[in-house]
């Protein structure tokens, strides 16, 4: 019974040291660190550029729906069978090929936008000075919310 008592308190002991030792560490290590946070979907849809650029992807897809009502028109007033299989196949070849380039055309200038919103982004937080900046989703609490700035700084 002994022994039971001078390991308990040896452990307890040691627990106290323990937690001691991790307080201290943990306040000696105060951060300098300045922190901001920002709402990415705000600054996005802000962007003069985003939005060119999802104005030129709709007219182009008007193109394409204007395109296919024409495809559709010809190959039904086609009555040869075998030419209106043919020409089935043309449209469908021209109109993925269309539809492809236009995705691939679409996607390449939003990583462009995406690259230079990074950009502005960075050279943001380095002018005034940010250890560390976050998407604002991902924080609970605190940190300077750069959100509207950025907004102004992509128009």
């Amino acid at each position: 019974m002994e022994n039971k008592l001078k390991f308990l308190a040896i452990g307890a002991v040691a627990f106290v040291i323990g937690l001691s030792v991790n307080n201290f560490a943990m306040s000696e290590g105060t951060c300098n660190c300045k922190i901001a946070v920002v709402d990415i979907a705000q600054v996005v849809e802000s962007s003069s550029q985003v939005q060119a650029v999802k104005k030129e992807h709709q007219a182009k897809a008007e193109e394409i729906i204007k395109y296919i009502e024409k495809a559709r028109k010809d190959v039904a007033a086609t009555t040869d069978e075998k030419k209106k299989k043919s020409l089935e196949e043309k449209y469908n070849k021209e109109l993925n090929t269309k539809r492809e380039a236009m995705e691939k055309n679409y996607l390449t200038k939003l990583q462009s936008i995406d690259k230079n919103i990074n950009t502005i982004i960075s050279e943001y937080a380095k002018t005034n000075k940010y250890t560390l900046v976050l998407a604002k989703g991902a924080v609970f609490y605190g940190g300077d919310d750069i959100t509207e700035a950025l907004k102004n700084a992509v128009k």
